[in-house]
């Protein structure tokens, strides 16, 4: 037997990671390039401080004051008449979504979803035993949603995985889809990652708001991106109560310390000032998408804080030219597109730079 003894579903696998590279303009993970005001940081900072006084004991294992505290913040983006009942949180939406398959998938139980989308999903399936099954999306990443319906009848999934807006491509998906996909699924459970969510262009609705219509209706979000808050590693979901009490079997003991659960407290009490800059994004965002159709590129409509765009013959080539030049984005999607994040004005200003400079290059 090779060593060290790993089980076969795992040999030759890599960790996933995006390529952490210093370089002057980083536009590859999607993050909030407006970092907390002083004011904000002098709040994390004190309520860290207090929760250090209290390190010698575990922290609230259900963290009912975060909860209740996402649950006041959902409800004025969509939710309705949320409280904490319907609220879980963990570190990061990542955990949330791997305590999801841990407790609904399993030996003998599918997840679905449709590519391209999010590149952790089959990992989380691999990591919870559970079978991945991939649909299609169309050529422009919209979902027809008679055939993802046909895939869902067909394959029976336990979850199914959706984030909208979509990574890497920035689709939302349309309002009907999500009644569609939850009637479909019979028993099974429908997840709508909105890790993007405060992003999406005005009218498109969140998942939320037909959240009561649906008990197996799951809709995920995180503080890294709008709140600009990814070294926090907070996530949470908003469900039926019975979802969630069924993650709190699978969670381990005490797994959001009480830091964490003291930095995104501050974090929501600060909420205005940290979501101020998304506007600013959007716009930046819409500016972008604009500015590379207008140079010749397809991209893909999107709701998130990033642009999809190509296509290339060489993708990774143009990557490391550009990375060459100083700017650093991402090869995600459907071979051939690149991805780059929303960044300041000045880092989207170097990016354009570098891509023209690159196009010549290639000329």
């Amino acid at each position: 037997m090779p060593w060290p003894p790993l089980r076969d579903a795992l040999v030759g696998e890599v960790p996933y990671g995006a390529p952490q590279i210093d370089v002057p303009v980083q536009l590859n993970t999607n993050e909030n390039p407006y970092g907390p005001s002083a004011e904000a940081a002098a709040d994390i900072a004190d309520s860290v401080r207090e929760a250090a006084l209290t390190l010698n004991r575990y922290p609230d294992r259900e963290a009912f004051a975060l909860r209740a505290g996402l649950a006041d913040y959902l409800n004025a983006d969509g939710g309705k008449g949320l409280t904490e009942a319907n609220l879980w949180a963990a570190n990061g939406s990542n955990e949330v979504m791997l305590q999801l398959l841990q407790a609904f998938g399993g030996p003998g139980r599918v997840a679905l979803s449709f590519a391209p989308t999010y590149s952790m999903y089959p990992e989380y399936a691999r990591d919870s035993l559970t079978e991945w099954v991939a649909g299609r999306r169309e050529s422009d990443f919209s979902l027809d949603l008679e055939a993802a319906r046909a895939k869902v009848l067909e394959t029976q999934p336990a979850v199914v995985l959706l984030p909208s807006p979509n990574n890497p491509t920035g689709t939302a998906l349309p309002p009907e889809a999500v009644a569609m996909l939850c009637e479909a699924a019979g028993n099974g459970i429908v997840v709508i990652d909105e890790a993007y969510g405060e992003f999406r262009r005005e009218g498109v609705p969140s998942a939320l708001e037909v959240l009561p219509e649906h008990r197996n209706l799951v809709v995920t979000r995180t503080m890294s991106k709008a709140f600009a808050l990814a070294g926090a590693r907070l996530g949470y979901l908003a469900a039926h109560p019975e979802v969630v009490d069924a993650v709190r079997v699978v969670r381990l003991p005490y797994h959001l310390s009480a830091v964490t659960q003291a930095v995104a407290l501050a974090a929501l009490r600060h909420a205005p000032e940290l979501l101020g800059k998304v506007a600013e994004l959007r716009a930046e965002r819409d500016d972008t998408v604009a500015w590379l159709r207008e140079q010749g590129f397809t991209v893909a409509d999107s709701d998130a804080n990033f642009a999809l765009f190509g296509t290339f013959a060489d993708r990774h080539a143009v990557w490391q030219q550009l990375l060459d030049h100083g700017v650093l984005i991402r090869e995600s999607g459907p071979e051939g597109w690149l991805r780059v994040s929303i960044g300041t004005p000045e880092e989207m200003t170097a990016f354009k730079n570098a891509l023209v400079a690159v196009v010549e290059e290639n000329r």
